[in-house]
Parts: C-alpha cells; structure tokens; sequence
C-alpha cells in the first residue's frame, strides 16, 4: 500500500482544493502534535509532508494523492497561541468549510498527543466528530517518549476523557512506525480501496 505518493496542492482558501472524485482522509489535531510526520511515516517518506519543530508550520490544507486511488489531507493545527488571531481566524474559517462542505471526505484521523490529556480544543473536535457521523480514529502520537507502564493508562484516559472506546484511541510512533498496520486498515477501510 502506498506505493506511490505526490503533494497535489496547498489550498488556502476553499476554491483551491482539488476537484477530483477521490476519496479523502484527513489528518486534523493540535499544531505541533506531529500530523505531518505520522503522514511521512505512513507513506514512507520522510519528506513529503513538510515538519518542522515551530508549532503553525502547517498554513493550508495539503493535499496528497496516494496510488491515483485516494487522499490524504493535513490540515493546519488548531490551538497554537503564537500566531496571530487574524491568521487564526481563516484557518478555522477553512477548516471548519473543509470539514462541513467536503463530499470527498470519508474519515478523520484525529491526532492527540500520547504524552498529554486532550485540549479544550480536542473536545470541541471529538464533540463534532460525534455529531457529523464521520468514521474517525484517535491516533495518540509520541509514545516513544512515554515509559511503557505509562501506555496502557494514558490510552484508557484519552478514551475515557473523549467519551469513546479503547478500540478509538491507537498508540503510535512516527519514529518508531508504530500504529502504522492499523492505520492503514482504517484508512483502507472508509476509503473502500482493497
């Protein structure tokens, strides 16, 4: 799965995304959690999607056509203090016309961090999830730099604070590729691809 992955475009504003009759996935979360590098791990690239240490890096919606069959869609981090409420403002303006208007959109795969309880605004997006009926799953990133006793405990309390089952909530790794096989089978999953 795979095989071949290319960037498509950087829409910044809800005229430029793709108009193709692909089926989409999107990576959503807090700026900084790590959507791009899970987007990499997953692909096998380590540059495809652009990362950076600096929180808001992510200024569109990036869209990436995998295998000519489907796509993956990072969208700007949310919650990120450091950039201006202006800018703020359209990213949720785009997200927010992204999330409601997009027919092509058959999952979330929504990104918290493993080493952290969720945010106020990883409610506000479980809270939406639930009511827009989106195939969805929680991937908690960063557990390589959690101890191993602390795995099973943290993921019993993302999905207890999320109001969701243990099966919702995946533990992964960029760095250590770990979550990738289940990843995968979502994405493959609400896609329809075999």
């Amino acid at each position: 799965m795979f095989d071949r992955a290319e960037f498509v475009r950087g829409a910044h504003q809800p005229d430029q995304f793709p108009r193709h009759t692909f089926p989409e996935v999107a990576f959503s979360g807090r700026s900084n959690v790590g959507k791009s590098s899970l987007i990499n791990m997953l692909l096998g690239r380590k540059k495809l999607a652009r990362i950076s240490k600096k929180p808001g890096r992510t200024k569109s919606i990036n869209f990436y056509r995998i295998d000519d069959r489907f796509c993956l869609v990072d969208l700007p981090g949310y919650g990120y203090a450091g950039v201006p409420a202006e800018e703020q403002e359209k990213w949720a303006y785009l997200i927010e016309d992204y999330l409601h208007h997009r027919k092509n959109l058959k999952g979330i795969i929504q990104i918290v961090d493993a080493r952290h309880e969720p945010s106020e605004d990883d409610y506000l997006m479980m809270d939406w999830l639930a009511s827009a009926e989106l195939n969805f799953l929680i991937a908690a990133t960063k557990c390589d730099k959690l101890k191993k006793s602390r795995l099973k405990p943290q993921r019993k309390m993302i999905a207890d604070r999320m109001g969701i089952s243990l099966e919702k909530v995946l533990l992964t790794s960029a760095r250590k590729r770990q979550g990738k096989k289940r990843l995968e089978t979502f994405i493959k999953e609400v896609t329809g691809i075999s």
